[in-house]
C-alpha cells in the first residue's frame, strides 16, 4: 500500500484525532487511523459498503445524542 494515495478531510483538524482514507482501485476503500503515522491497520471497504456508510453519515444516523 505504499503507492496509494491517502487524504484526510478538508474540515479535519490539527489534533490528531482524524481518519485518512485512499482508493484502493475500483472497488475499495481503505481508511486509517492518522495518529498511527501509516504503521497501524487499515480497514478495506467495498465501494458499495463505503458509499452506505458515507450515505448514512450525511443523514445524521450516526450522530451521538443525549
Amino acid at each position: 500500500m505504499d503507492s496509494v494515495k491517502w487524504f484526510k478531510s478538508s474540515r479535519s483538524g490539527n489534533n490528531g484525532a482524524c481518519v485518512e482514507v485512499a482508493h484502493l482501485g475500483k472497488d475499495a476503500v481503505g481508511v486509517r487511523d492518522t495518529k498511527a503515522r501509516g504503521q497501524g491497520p487499515n480497514l478495506t471497504f467495498t465501494r458499495a459498503e463505503w458509499d452506505a456508510f458515507i450515505d448514512g453519515a450525511k443523514l445524521g444516523k450516526f450522530d451521538l445524542t443525549d
